[in-house]
């Protein structure tokens, strides 16, 4: 018989049974701002169809298993031969088939493409961020693989293909293909041009013996990938099978698999290459020109996968303060958690708004959008992916003590949450990326500023922060040692500028104040108290 002690009062029910893309309000605005009129409706459909597996006990049930089973590593078979296979839960596999179900691999072939898989994109974190790696690495390998027509008419179906076909066999027997990338080497890290692995041409035109150890591998289950290596011309790219045309396992020996701090559904590995066989990408000595383009897309799914990791965190945090009393009423009522509530909610929205944006220029392809790009990715990827931690940790504070508990969930968040800070060059890499971007692109500066222009005139504190840009580019003294200071200003003003043209006024009127005009704290909850904060606090409010 229970005791009357063990009565359970007081607590939130589990935030499950929604629809976590309809529930998000700045989400749905974003992508009817982003999208083609004509696709608003059909991506509607698509995308709430998306949400609502992502909101279901079922699929919350499948990233708890995938992440409390993290991946095996099996060098041998029972015989002695090496497999080098990675073994999965079964939760991972059914994850990683409705991501690519869902167009997560499939932007490159479908109108408005970036824009709705951004937005399934930021939707999908919030289930599991793991099995978001392959699905990234896929997407964004087919911009590379473009720079050669062959290669491109002979993969790109396989990789925009949303059917999972799991199982190592050759590519050609295929409905769809995965691919991960190898670049960086444990002597050189971000200085891929210090990477020491070699690249011998074989007999047939285009094909070459890689030598070498490559220190990260990314989803190494996967059917082919990226590799940068030393060519007799310099460094270059390489299309690395796993399996070869014949039906051969091509040598790929995985070392072993990293034990992270987050991501542990997902497998990261250490690979060597003993005379693989490799098809050259684009010409030798371009590898860095080569692969740019996979790198700037899988920065722009760090900018959407951490908005993602954001958006929960603050759901949790908003569902938990709606339900919990103390001192006589709602947290959610309490001026002072309101506040936290509120800044965490302006902060995951400008995160959101600011990915958004970045997936529509690449929908839009122009000339002028790609040099915007230049700045905006960089700088986003910087600031957006830097934020994500404070805030995930602060949510986590909203739940007290239950935040701690593994059960809830959070804590699975904050381990996620420094990740995509790190992966795909870390603060000082984007930072200096953005002045690279000033040295070399001018038109960069220009599509950015005339972005940002745009909003001119709408908010005085706004109009500032432009002006104080300016006055700290005409001043490029020390400028390397400032790199970090103007990447964040780069990012904050076009978030401000994104929120003054497109978010209810008392968003942008928050972000402006606190983010731009300096009335706010260096922590969370240090929003103007005269502010309208339960309507902010509404709007982020997943209505469960």
């Amino acid at each position: 018989m229970a005791g009357s002690t063990h009565t359970v009062t007081n607590q939130p029910p589990e935030l499950s049974g929604y629809d976590v893309y309809g529930a998000d309000r700045a989400l749905v605005s974003a992508v009817e701002r982003q999208l083609d009129p004509a696709l608003v409706e059909e991506a509607r459909d698509e995308l709430s169809a998306l949400g609502r597996a992502a909101g279901s006990e079922q699929l919350r049930e499948w990233a708890v298993q995938a992440n409390e089973h993290p991946p095996r590593l099996r060098t041998h078979d029972r015989f002695g031969h090496r497999v080098d296979e990675v073994d999965f839960h079964p939760a991972w596999h059914r994850l990683l088939g409705k991501g690519v179900g869902a167009g997560l691999t499939a932007a490159w072939a479908r109108p408005g493409g970036h824009v709705r898989r951004a937005a399934a994109f930021v939707v999908w974190t919030q289930v599991e961020a793991g099995n978001c790696c392959p699905l990234s690495m896929t997407h964004a390998a087919v911009p590379a693989l473009r720079v050669d027509a062959e290669l491109a008419a002979e993969w790109e179906p396989r990789l925009t293909s949303m059917v999972y076909d799991r199982g190592l066999r050759p590519a050609r027997s295929k409905a769809g293909a995965l691919f991960g990338m190898a670049m960086t080497e444990k002597q050189g890290g971000s200085d891929v041009r210090a990477n020491t692995t070699r690249a011998a041409a074989l007999a047939e035109a285009g094909t070459y013996a890689l030598t070498g150890h490559k220190w990260f591998c990314s989803a190494p289950m996967s059917d082919a990938f990226l590799v940068l290596a030393q060519a007799p011309g310099g460094l270059t790219c390489f299309l690395v099978p796993r399996v070869l045309e014949d039906g051969g396992r091509n040598v790929f020996r995985l070392q072993r698999l990293k034990d992270k701090l987050g991501n542990r559904s997902n497998a990261s590995a250490e690979v060597e290459f003993e005379g693989t066989w490799a098809r050259r990408v684009g010409d030798e000595g371009r590898g860095v020109r080569t692969i740019i383009d996979m790198v700037a897309a899988t920065r722009v799914d760090c900018v959407l996968g951490s908005a993602g990791l954001m958006r929960q965190a603050v759901a949790q945090a908003v569902h938990h303060c709606t339900y919990r009393e103390a001192f006589g009423g709602r947290l959610r009522d309490k001026p002072l958690m309101r506040n936290v509530l509120a800044d965490l909610a302006v902060e995951s929205e400008a995160a959101t708004a600011l990915g958004l944006r970045l997936a529509a220029a690449y929908d839009d392809g122009g000339e002028q959008e790609r040099a915007f790009l230049r700045i905006a990715v960089p700088a986003a990827k910087y600031w957006v992916t830097k934020r994500c931690a404070p805030l995930v940790v602060e949510a986590a504070e909203c739940l007290g003590g239950n935040g701690y508990v593994e059960e809830s969930g959070m804590p699975r968040l904050v381990r996620e949450s420094p990740l995509n800070s790190v992966w795909e060059g870390a603060g000082n890499v984007q930072a200096l990326d953005v002045l690279r971007a000033l040295q070399r692109e001018p038109g960069a500066l220009d599509a950015y500023l005339r972005e940002v222009g745009r909003a001119r005139g709408a908010d005085h504190r706004l109009d500032a922060a432009i002006k104080g840009l300016l006055t700290e580019l005409a001043d490029l003294h020390g400028v390397e040692a400032r790199a970090r200071r103007l990447a964040e200003r780069f990012a904050l003003v076009l978030q401000g500028a994104l929120l003054v043209r497109f978010a209810p006024p008392e968003v942008a009127d928050a972000f402006c104040a606190s983010r731009l005009g300096g009335d706010g704290g260096a922590a969370f909850g240090t929003l103007p108290h005269s502010l309208p904060l339960a309507a902010l606090v509404d709007r982020a409010a997943p209505g469960v």
